[in-house]
């Protein structure tokens, strides 16, 4: 009983110990942390799927590769590391700040275990913009071998690849890789960076073959095409896609505009731009740009000033767009208003090199040297430095003004105050400055001594200048290298042939047309053009009498030429360089085709007007001095362009001071 007893008190204060054991231990416990609730599977994937956009989305914002790095650190935390699609994002943004490939990308590449095709397209790319192609090849083969299939992305950044090398070889091969895997064929953006490929390698065969063949087009496909026709000078082609092209935009119009502008064909493209506004389409700065080097082209001042309407209409005239306001001095200055181009000059808010420059060579090739100079030293006083253009206009102006020592002065301040090497252009300046001025012997050295390999516009001013000064023995010099550089120049051959005929020597006139004949050569037919009423052109060629207004325009020529015979005019028989009597002669230097132009002016514009005559050829000295004399018995301004510069002709004399 006893031994029952303590057997009981035992148990008692094990008990008790117990207890007490259980209190101390909840007292040094840490308080217990309340169950995390049960997350679906679906809700992680969303958080996960928020979080990778986040990342996306910021790394878009990144402008520094440090940025890039702190966003690389959240992914890694993140045990986003094996994340494609976050992945692709940054090696994408890595590619934009030009960081290696072959570096941090590539790095980031290889630590992923199962790249999707977006990731492989991402390196691909990369390597393709920055090179070497050959690498985005070999990791593009390594792709088929991973059994990952491409997506249109592969095949557009290899094609680009292929367009900047012009491998048009390989990119041949790429194609055939998107007709063996199905699909890629067909792909709209496939096949458009494909046609791209193939023009840019100057296959547009090609590429047609593949426009041909899509299954679905885009404005992107037809306007590829259209402007690969333009830049070709296939303008029929280009026409036809563009009246195909179902949706005709900004850029398919401007295509048309420019490539008509482009290919010397400038009525075709103001007509093309008078279409472009009757249909309501936006007007752009390349749509004017190119609107502009149409008018200039033409010399038409009529359509001049109807594109300047059009362009402070848009919103982008000269007053407002740098680009705009140095295209309208430009063309105002081709078109024979040096004036307009001064005020379009004076009104722009932002002049830029571009701008000073066309009006100093606006000034220049109007004879007003001292202007040219002037602005010249104006733009020297502030921020903007000439180049090379610049000193081109500087230096013609000095050539037609007879400026010689200006004209050394400044072609030696070039390399030595403003850090522009002289050009074979420069050096055609300079040889055209001392051969306009008599100083053949040293326009002759120049030529020889020049530091560099002197191009045709050498020896072409060296030629020129001894037509005006009548030496055949340099002029054969100067042919001779002309012959050799430009075989086919038949302005050569006609040049070296009329010095001769003027020094009597016909035994070589004979020789240089025999040498004609053999190389098959045909004269550029001498033509002159003019704007009449309503913008309308009138075009005549020397000899041609199938105008409307053909016997009112030779009676008034008649007309004309009797009234300066009657105060002194006497034809100058040497513009006809034919062996022929002196009658014959005249009657070849009466149908002249800028006589013709000026006659029809004369005829068809209100007295007291100005005459506006454009020539594809140079003026021959007879009809330069037709001009004089009738601008003092008529009291009219006529103003020539030919193909050298513009001759202003008033009151019996011309702005060249028979200069030229």
């Amino acid at each position: 009983m006893v031994a029952l007893s303590r057997e009981f008190s035992t148990a008692r204060s094990l008990v008790y110990i117990s207890k007490q054991l259980d209190q101390l231990r909840l007292q040094h416990q840490p308080p217990r942390q309340p169950a995390e609730p049960f997350v679906p599977f679906s809700q992680l994937i969303h958080q996960r799927k928020l979080l990778e956009s986040r990342l996306i989305s910021t790394l878009d914002g990144c402008t520094h590769l440090s940025q890039i790095k702190q966003v690389h650190a959240h992914i890694l935390r993140n045990q986003l590391h094996q994340c494609s699609y976050v992945l692709t994002k940054l090696i994408r943004m890595l590619t934009k700040l030009d960081v290696p490939m072959d570096s941090y990308p590539r790095l980031v590449f290889e630590q992923v275990r199962y790249p999707n095709p977006f990731l492989w397209t991402a390196l691909i790319r990369g390597y393709a913009l920055q090179g070497p192609l050959q690498e985005s090849i070999s990791l593009y083969i390594c792709m088929r071998k991973e059994g990952t299939g491409p997506v249109s992305f592969t095949f557009s950044a290899l094609f680009k690849a292929c367009s900047a090398v012009l491998d048009v070889g390989l990119g041949r091969q790429i194609h055939a890789q998107t007709i063996l895997i199905g699909g890629f064929a067909s792909d709209l953006y496939v096949g458009n960076t494909m046609i791209d490929m193939y023009i840019k390698c100057g296959s547009v065969n090609c590429g047609r073959k593949v426009f041909d063949e899509m299954s679905e087009r885009d404005v992107i496909s037809w306007t590829e095409l259209i402007v690969a026709y333009a830049k070709s000078g296939d303008m029929k082609s280009a026409g036809n896609l563009f009246d195909g092209l179902p949706v005709k935009d900004m850029v398919a119009w401007t295509a048309m505009v420019t490539g008509f502008a482009q290919n010397a064909k400038p009525r075709e493209a103001l007509e093309f731009f008078e279409r472009m506004q009757d249909s309501g389409v936006q007007t752009d700065e390349v749509t004017l740009v190119g609107v502009i080097s149409a008018c200039a082209q033409l010399g038409a001042a009529k359509y001049a000033d109807w594109v300047l309407d059009v362009a402070e209409k848009s919103g982008i005239g000269p007053t407002h767009n740098v680009v705009v306001g140095s295209a309208l001095i430009d063309m105002y200055s081709k078109c024979g208003t040096v004036d307009e181009a001064y005020k379009v000059f004076q009104v722009m808010k932002e002049r830029n090199v571009f701008s000073y420059s066309s009006m100093i060579v606006g000034f220049a090739t109007h004879g007003r040297a001292d202007a040219a100079l002037e602005l010249f030293h104006e733009m020297l006083k502030t921020e903007i430095k000439p180049n090379k253009v610049t000193f081109i206009g500087v230096l013609i102006a000095c050539c037609h003004a007879g400026m010689v020592e200006q004209g050394r002065q400044i072609f030696a301040s070039m390399q030595k105050y403003f850090g522009v090497a002289p050009s074979a252009d420069h050096y055609a300046c300079m040889v055209d400055l001392l051969g306009r001025a008599g100083r053949l012997g040293e326009a002759l050295e120049c030529a020889e001594t020049m530091p560099i390999e002197p191009h045709g516009g050498v020896w072409g001013a060296l030629l020129g200048a001894c037509r005006i000064h009548g030496n055949p023995d340099i002029a054969q010099i100067a042919a001779d290298h002309l012959f050799e550089l430009e075989p086919n120049g038949i302005g050569n051959y006609i040049l070296l042939s009329n010095i001769y005929a003027s020094a009597g020597r016909w035994d070589d006139v004979s020789r240089v047309r025999k040498l004609m004949r053999i190389m098959g050569l045909k004269k550029t037919p001498g033509y002159s053009w003019m704007e009449a009423e309503k913008g309308v052109i009138h075009k005549f060629f020397a000899g041609d009498m199938t105008h409307p207004m053909s016997e009112e325009i030779k009676q008034a020529l008649e007309d004309l030429l009797e009234r300066l015979k009657a105060i002194g005019y006497q034809p100058n028989l040497n513009s006809a360089p034919y062996d022929m009597n002196d009658e014959q002669k005249e009657a070849i230097l009466m149908n002249h085709s800028e006589k013709l132009a000026l006659a029809f002016g004369l005829i068809s514009t209100d007295a007291g007007c100005t005459v506006r005559i454009m020539k594809n050829l140079r003026i021959c000295e007879d009809c330069h001095l037709v001009m004089c004399g009738a601008s003092q018995i008529t009291g009219r301004e006529i103003i020539v362009r030919d193909n050298m510069r513009f001759h202003h002709f008033l009151n019996g004399t011309c702005s060249c001071g028979s200069f030229w």
